[in-house]
């Protein structure tokens, strides 16, 4: 006797061709293509009639030179601000843009103002992408004042490591995980801070993926990390993890943005440093906890299911299929998991 059929009907999953049609479709495309140009005559009147603000540009190049000129101890490597404490990837990036640039603000401000550009162009389809704003929202995208600054007038390394972060995000948001952490260690490679949106991305790839994969993608980013720290590591290994990837680095008062209102001796003790760090951790277990495992019923009985999944194979397809459903009918999962992670930050810019 042959089987009945269900009579529940699968939903044929959409071609990249499909999806690609499909979004767009959306109208907020066309206003969001409005936007990019609208914003592109903004830079380009900011970079002609506002003075460059002069902070870190002669430190990064003189860095730069130095490693151009065979320099590979992290230790006598500094500048104007200081010694170097960006990772290898901050190097290669500041050493092709003074090449391209020869080392002057003008060319460099409108190679920023094309980053800049381009940055927006990713965040935009983020939120087109998970369709949870408003058309008129996205309007707000463009009126940072601060934003603009920091990349063509400040030209800080901030904006090519979270110009590699969102685009890492919007490959995320199509399920290129693999591909998605190599441009995350890549933004990590040009500046540390990076690495606050580590959790919340942990977690989502522990959802999306078995305990292998898992390993094997950040077995990639570790990869990126090596090649791009060889000629360091292979030469003063110690100077370049100690420089590069500080965790004890002491901020100055006087650059706070937060915490300008807490007496400077408070400021910069270890007291200070370890209840900031406490405070971080309960907020992000408090969150993974009550808001980002709440459909698996919690932080500890999602890591509890992992742990099972290890010892026993079988349930990886139950487990993480269903936490893979859940990523898939929560559009916005990906965005918020991670903007939260780092939203939650009470360090990273003190």
């Amino acid at each position: 006797m042959a089987p009945k059929s269900s009579s529940r009907k699968v939903k044929p999953s959409q071609s990249p061709r499909a999806s690609v049609f499909k979004f767009l479709k959306n109208p907020k495309v066309a206003f969001a293509v409005a936007l990019i140009f609208m914003d592109a005559l903004l830079v380009a009147l900011i970079i002609a009639y506002v003075p460059y603000t002069k902070i870190d540009w002669d430190a990064y190049m003189s860095q730069v030179t130095g490693f151009l000129e065979g320099e590979r101890d992290y230790s006598n490597l500094k500048g104007d601000t200081g010694p170097l404490v960006y990772p290898a990837g901050f190097l290669y990036v500041y050493s092709a843009i003074q090449y391209v640039t020869g080392g002057d603000v003008y060319p460099a401000q409108i190679l920023f103002g094309i980053l800049y550009i381009i940055n927006l162009s990713i965040i935009l389809f983020i939120y087109v992408k998970t369709d949870e704003l408003p058309w008129w929202a996205l309007i707000l995208l463009c009126l940072s004042k601060r934003v603009h600054s920091i990349f063509v007038l400040r030209l800080f390394n901030d904006c090519f490591a979270m110009t590699l972060l969102h685009a890492a995000l919007a490959l995320l948001l199509c399920q290129h995980w693999h591909l998605g952490l190599i441009l995350f260690s890549g933004a990590v490679s040009i500046k540390m801070n990076v690495l606050l949106y580590a959790p919340s991305l942990f977690l989502l790839m522990l959802k999306a993926m078995d305990v292998t994969g898992v390993i094997v993608a950040l077995s990639g980013a570790a990869l990126v990390q090596i090649l791009l720290g060889l000629p360091f590591l292979a030469s003063y290994p110690i100077a370049y993890i100690s420089r590069a990837f500080n965790l004890g680095r002491v901020f100055i008062h006087f650059w706070s943005v937060n915490f300008k209102f807490i007496p400077e001796p408070f400021f910069v003790s270890k007291q200070f440093a370890v209840s900031l760090l406490l405070a971080h951790l309960g907020l992000l277990a408090a969150f993974a906890h009550y808001r980002w495992c709440k459909h698996e019923g919690g932080l500890f009985k999602f890591l509890h299911s992992k742990v099972i999944s290890i010892r026993r194979p079988s349930a990886i397809t139950s487990s993480s299929g269903s936490s893979f459903k859940i990523l898939k009918e929560e559009r916005t999962s990906i965005a918020y998991h991670i903007f939260c992670g780092k939203l939650l930050s009470l360090h990273g810019y003190v």
